[in-house]
């Protein structure tokens, strides 16, 4: 029926919602999601002074944190998200992570992954309350779009989690793209790989572009997946090798990334790179 269309949501996994009971269940996750921050910190602050003095990096801490956007995730009637891939053997062997980036949904996706990466995230989010609170409580890393020097204090940071046996978790496009296609990498996760000779971790996203509208406080059906593949070992490179490693892993992640598409069922989303 059109009228039924006209006043639904669509969604290439399933029916179409109707505004009304869009509106509901998104009222319902943002309440529990609220509760699950709000149950969750104290949590977190007492597990960071019980943990603090033998644990520099902040691991426990961590752990606990991503365990709370898992927790969102399962009590969200709107979202189905599930990992595949490569499971990391030792957590404690450091890599450098690098992901795209399709909403803000994928922060909840890829801390399903069953060990701690320490988030390198722009600063608004740290302003959230509760939120923001924990990222510091966990030792997530703040950044400043724009600002050179922003970021370079932030990769330092990102230097010392490496250094104290924590992977970190990069975006190298920065900000979502606006059509679905992959934007170019920045060379910063690469440069400090290739620094500390620690391997590139490579995760492809898909699914999570339209769970969590840029603009808009409603939540939309999502099926995502976060699909970890093969380590990239960096040994023996130099600077000069940056260019070609950072195109090597941004094609590795677009190609995934369609290929998850297709098996999501959703093969009208943008190729992540271009003809």
């Amino acid at each position: 029926m059109p009228g039924a269309r006209a006043a639904g949501v669509a969604h290439p996994r399933g029916p179409y919602i109707f505004v009304p009971m869009q509106r509901f269940l998104s009222i319902w996750t943002w309440v529990v999601t609220g509760l699950v921050c709000l149950l969750w910190l104290p949590w977190l602050a007492v597990v960071w002074l019980l943990t603090a003095p033998r644990d520099p990096g902040r691991y426990v801490v961590g752990r606990w944190f991503r365990r709370a956007a898992v927790t969102a995730v399962a009590l969200n009637p709107m979202w189905k998200f599930r990992t595949s891939g490569v499971r990391v053997r030792d957590p404690r062997r450091p890599y450098v992570a690098v992901s795209n980036h399709e909403s803000f949904a994928d922060i909840f996706l890829i801390s399903h992954l069953p060990w701690e990466m320490k988030w390198l995230s722009k600063e608004a989010i740290f302003q959230i309350p509760v939120m923001g609170w924990m990222m510091k409580l966990a030792g997530d890393i703040e950044v400043r779009r724009g600002e050179a020097r922003s970021r370079a204090a932030a990769l330092e940071e990102c230097r010392d989690r490496l250094l104290k046996r924590v992977s970190v978790m990069i975006m190298p496009e920065g900000t979502r793209s606006p059509d679905g296609r992959l934007l170019p990498f920045r060379d910063g996760a690469f440069r400090l790989a290739v620094e500390l000779g620690l391997p590139i971790l490579p995760i492809a996203v898909a699914g999570t572009r339209d769970a969590m509208p840029k603009g808009s406080l409603l939540f939309n059906r999502a099926v995502a997946e976060a699909r970890v593949l093969e380590p990239i070992e960096t040994t023996g490179l130099t600077l000069a090798d940056v260019p070609a490693l950072r195109e090597r892993v941004r094609t590795l992640i677009g190609e995934t990334r369609d290929a998850l598409f297709r098996e999501l069922g959703t093969p009208s989303a943008q190729p992540a790179l271009a003809p």
